[in-house]
C-alpha cells in the first residue's frame, strides 16, 4: 500500500512540476505576444483552463461526470452582475459572494444527485444546467434575460487582466495540489477507483463527493465572476452546452485525472474553436471526433504521451544493459 501512495506522490509532484512550467511559460507569453486581440484569446483561454481545473477535481479525481460547468460559470458570473445591478454591491463582496453562492447550490445539488451512479448522475447536472439557463434568460425583469447584465471592470490595462487571470489560474493549481496530497485527495481517488470499496473502508462517499461537487463549483463560478469583469457583460450564453463541451474536451484532450491536462488543453482547443468560427457552427463535431480519437487511442491525452515519450530514454537506458548482459550470457554457454 505505501508502495502505491508513493508512486501516486511521485507522479503527482511530477505533474505539478510541469503545471508551474506551463504557468512560468505563460507568464513569458505577454513578451512576445504583444497583440491586444491576442492577450483577450489568451485570456479567455485561461478562463476555460479554470473551468477545466474545476470539473476536473470532479471528474477526473472522484470519478463523478458533471455536465454543469458552463451553468456554475454562469451563475457565478450573474451572482457577481446582480449584486452589482440591483443593489450597487463593490465588486469586492459580490465576487465572493459569487464563490460562496456557487458552493452552496453545488453542495445543496451535490447532497441531492450524487446518490445517483451511471448516467443518472450526468442526466440530472444537465437538466439543472438547462434549466438554471432558460431560467435566467426568461427572467427579464430580474436578469434583463437574453440581453445580459452590464458587469464592471478591474482595471483598463488588458495586461493586468492578463496576469490576474494567471495569478487565480497559479492558486487554483496549487490549491488543487494541496487537496491531492492531503486526506481528502486520497479519499477522493480511493471512490473514484473503487466506490463501494472506499465505503466498506468507512469513507463517507456522498460527503467526499459533495465536497469535490461544491468545490468544483466554487471553482467554476469564481471563473465566471472573473470572466465577467472582463468581458463586462454576462448573459446565459455562458451557460450554453456548447461552453462544457468545450471544457470536456479540452481535459481529455489534454489529459483527464492530472493537473497538467486541463492547463495544455485549454489553449489549443479555444485556439481551434475560434479558428473554427470561420467555417460555421462545426465546433462540437470536430471536438466530439476528437475526443473519440483521444479516448480510444490516447487516454492519458497529451500530457500522458509527453509524459510516455519522456520516460522511453529512461526505459531503454534501464533495460539495455541486461538485454547485452542476456546476449552474452547466451553467446558464452556451452
Amino acid at each position: 500500500m505505501s508502495t502505491i501512495r508513493n508512486l501516486w506522490s511521485s507522479r503527482l509532484r511530477t505533474d505539478f512540476r510541469a503545471a508551474l512550467v506551463v504557468l512560468f511559460l505563460l507568464a513569458l507569453a505577454p513578451l512576445a505576444v504583444t497583440n491586444s486581440y491576442a492577450l483577450g484569446i489568451l485570456i479567455v483561454s485561461m478562463y476555460f483552463a479554470m473551468l477545466a481545473l474545476g470539473w476536473n477535481l470532479l471528474a477526473g479525481f472522484t470519478g463523478q461526470f458533471s455536465l454543469a460547468p458552463a451553468a456554475f460559470a454562469m451563475l457565478g458570473g450573474y451572482a457577481t452582475a446582480l449584486l452589482g445591478y440591483h443593489w450597487q454591491v463593490p465588486l469586492a463582496v459580490g465576487m465572493p459572494a459569487a464563490i460562496m453562492a456557487t458552493a452552496g447550490i453545488g453542495w445543496a445539488l451535490g447532497r441531492i444527485v450524487l446518490r445517483l451512479k451511471g448516467p443518472y448522475l450526468s442526466l440530472t447536472t444537465l437538466s439543472f444546467a438547462e434549466i438554471a439557463r432558460v431560467l435566467v434568460g426568461n427572467s427579464h425583469e430580474f436578469t434583463r434575460g437574453d440581453q445580459g447584465l452590464n458587469v464592471p471592470t478591474l482595471m483598463d490595462s488588458r495586461l493586468g487582466y492578463y496576469y490576474l487571470f494567471l495569478a487565480v489560474l497559479a492558486l487554483i493549481v496549487v490549491g488543487l495540489y494541496g487537496l491531492m496530497r492531503g486526506r481528502a485527495g486520497r479519499f477522493w481517488l480511493a471512490i473514484r477507483d473503487d466506490e463501494i470499496g472506499a465505503e466498506t473502508r468507512g469513507i463517507d462517499v456522498v460527503r467526499y463527493k459533495t465536497l469535490a461537487f461544491a468545490l468544483s463549483c466554487a471553482i467554476c463560478g469564481f471563473a465566471g465572476s472573473l470572466y465577467g469583469t472582463f468581458s463586462q457583460l454576462v448573459s446565459p450564453e455562458l451557460g450554453l452546452l456548447l461552453q462544457t463541451g468545450l471544457v470536456i474536451s479540452m481535459v481529455v484532450i489534454g489529459g483527464i485525472g492530472t493537473l497538467t491536462g486541463p492547463l495544455i488543453g485549454a489553449l489549443p482547443v479555444y485556439l481551434a474553436s475560434e479558428w473554427l468560427r470561420d467555417f460555421g457552427n462545426i465546433q462540437m463535431i470536430v471536438f466530439a471526433f476528437a475526443v473519440i480519437i483521444f479516448a480510444r487511442f490516447f487516454r492519458t491525452g497529451l500530457w500522458g504521451l509527453a509524459t510516455a515519450w519522456r520516460s522511453r530514454p529512461l526505459r531503454a537506458a534501464k533495460h539495455g544493459p541486461v538485454a547485452q548482459g542476456s546476449e552474452k550470457t547466451a553467446g558464452d554457454a556451452p
